[in-house]
C-alpha cells in the first residue's frame, strides 16, 4: 500500500492506528496528520524503539490495511 492513501484516509484511519498503538496522545495524533515521518517518530519517543523498528511496525500496519481493505 502507498503511504499517500494512509495519509489522505487519515481521519478514517486514526483509529486503527490508536488500536494498534494506544500509548500515542491525542497531541502526538494531532502532530502526525497522517504522516508517515511524524509517526515513526512518535512511535520512537512512545514507545522507546529504534527507527527501524518504528518502520517495520508502520509496514506491518500498511500491510494489515491491505489485507483487511481498510482503504478502497
Amino acid at each position: 500500500m502507498n503511504w499517500d492513501r494512509i495519509e489522505g484516509n487519515w481521519k478514517q484511519l486514526k483509529g486503527r492506528v490508536r488500536e494498534q498503538w494506544g500509548k500515542l496522545t491525542d497531541d502526538q495524533f494531532d502532530n502526525i496528520a497522517g504522516k508517515r515521518d511524524r509517526l515513526a517518530g512518535s512511535l520512537q519517543e512512545s514507545y522507546g524503539i529504534a527507527q527501524d523498528e518504528a518502520e517495520k511496525q508502520i509496514k506491518n500496519f500498511e500491510e494489515q490495511c491491505d489485507r483487511n481493505r481498510w482503504i478502497q
